[in-house]
């Protein structure tokens, strides 16, 4: 049986949105997470569990802080894992914290 052309479109237009919408968590799921012994990470005191920073050696920390808190963090505030500029394409944890945390405005 041969479609009309209209349908055969239609048809190949849905296939590729779900294919893309298929395809695009995919992507953002294969993004490397920030490694706590990471140069960038060692320097500026991240650990990826705010719970477990150093107060000793950043008093700056209060509790209630944790990246996904922080104005740098690009994700939702309830994303377990976002980008932030601090650390090229490499997601830190949202429950993470480091020196350069700053107050959502």
């Amino acid at each position: 049986m041969k479609l009309p052309m209209n349908n055969t479109r239609r048809t190949f237009l849905m296939t590729v949105a779900a294919g893309s919408a298929a395809f695009a968590p995919t992507v953002r799921a294969q993004a490397a997470r920030l490694d706590e012994k990471d140069p960038q990470a060692v320097a500026l005191g991240y650990v990826a569990d705010a719970a477990k920073v150093d107060t000793k050696k950043f008093p700056k920390y209060a509790a209630g802080q944790a990246c996904a808190n922080c104005a740098l963090y690009q994700g939702k505030a309830t994303d377990p894992w976002g980008g932030c500029p601090l650390f090229g394409t490499k997601q830190v944890a949202g429950k993470g914290w480091c020196s350069a945390w700053a107050k959502k405005a």
